[in-house]
């Protein structure tokens, strides 16, 4: 089997949120980087996910020159609310709040527009990807391409933009990171339904939690909090409309469903982000629940980091900020892990006693009357969602 062998100073394992957004930021800034995807360039631009673009966000892509990959398909985050027990009860996120739904897709469609456009180098369909000498001078990424052949890519530096099951992390010898992780008590069914968005926003209902969250004029994306136990099978179509419709307390749009699956809630911190001359970036290296809505935040907040730092290395010999990458990004990212884990768990205590009981239901739906009684409160709720925080 053939062989080739190049250099580039940056690859960039993932072409995700993180990977294609690190891409666009090192070739603006005159930094060689090649971005390696396993997938082919349709799966990835198909793959539902996720899609909240908070205030920080839009920001950042607008300080970097790249506010396009903002447009089109984007659902500004101006409705929906809270429902507790058929009540609506929307929260006042701030007149300085520019968060919006954009489809995870179609932000990683845009970005990889952008990217190809400017000259940039994407791999599709990479396989057998590994990492070698990471912790030496010249690390080294082999993968074998589409044709069969094997490449061998010598760097400065591997960004590991692959997911929390990626093979990057596996790459660091055991022993090295430690894992900081909460199991909670309960999953969601996660369905992606071919329907309006309607109503928008999460229920609190003592049948357990609710969501429908817009992902197109013609996509949906539901949540129905469920024991750790519950199958798929066990929420035919019947069901789930006729128990959205009882926690939210008002009639939901019902059509097709797409996609469904049960999705286990936790939290997971891998402490340091980075060994040698491998550095992990986004899902990689935490995991959030997603009643916070702060993926693709930490994903965008590792990559400008690592962005700022790589290109200080590399146009003015300082590696001062990859020293301290793992240093800079953790604080932020055990804030954003707080938050995340005070918002679940009041949002699911508040309606079901099933976990904690009466006592805490009374209590989490105290502390959510605060949201919209106390002005204080509600501040620093707008913050933590406007991730400016």
């Amino acid at each position: 089997m053939s062989e080739t062998r190049e250099h580039t100073t940056v690859v960039i394992v993932g072409a995700g949120v993180a990977g294609m957004t690190l891409g666009n930021l090192l070739l603006r800034n005159g930094v060689d980087c090649v971005v390696l995807e396993k997938h082919s360039r349709a799966y990835v631009e198909q793959r539902q996910r996720a899609g909240t673009i908070d205030t920080f966000g839009v920001r950042l892509f607008r300080d970097w020159g790249l506010e396009e990959v903002l447009e089109g398909d984007r659902i500004p985050d101006s409705e929906g609310g809270f429902f507790i027990d058929g009540e609506e009860m929307p929260i006042d996120v701030g007149d300085d709040n520019e968060s919006l739904f954009c489809p995870q897709q179609v932000l990683v469609r845009n970005l990889t527009d952008v990217f190809l456009r400017d000259g940039g180098d994407l791999r599709y369909e990479a396989a057998d990807v590994s990492l070698h000498d990471i912790d030496g001078e010249r690390p080294l990424v082999r993968y074998r391409d589409a044709a069969g052949t094997t490449k061998t890519l010598a760097c400065d530096y591997i960004a590991g933009c692959d997911g929390f099951h990626g093979v990057s992390r596996r790459s660091i010898p055991a022993g090295v990171l430690t894992e900081y992780s909460h199991e909670y008590g309960y999953s969601w069914l996660s369905i992606l339904a071919a329907v309006p968005t309607s109503p928008s926003g999460m229920a609190i209902h003592a049948r357990g939690l609710a969501g429908m969250i817009p992902r197109g004029p013609q996509a949906t994306r539901i949540y129905l909090q469920c024991p750790v136990d519950d199958t798929p099978e066990q929420w035919p179509q019947e069901r789930v409309w006729s128990e959205l419709e009882a926690r939210f307390g008002t009639s939901v749009s019902t059509g097709e469903i797409v996609d469904k699956r049960i999705v286990p809630l936790r939290s997971v911190v891998f402490d340091p982000m980075s060994h040698g001359r491998l550095y992990l970036l986004g899902d990689a290296a935490h995991i959030v629940p997603p009643m916070s809505a702060k993926g693709i935040h930490l994903a965008l907040h590792d990559t400008e980091v690592f962005a700022r730092a790589v290109i200080a290395r590399i146009k003015k010999g300082d590696p001062t900020l990859l020293a301290t990458y793992s240093e800079t990004c953790l604080p932020h990212i055990w804030n954003y892990q707080a938050f995340a884990s005070w918002i679940t768990d009041l949002m699911h205590n508040a309606g079901d006693t099933t976990y904690e009981g009466e006592f805490r239901k009374q209590t989490a739906r105290a502390e959510l009357q605060r949201q919209f009684t106390s002005d204080t409160a509600s501040r620093l709720f707008a913050e933590l969602t406007a991730g400016t925080n």
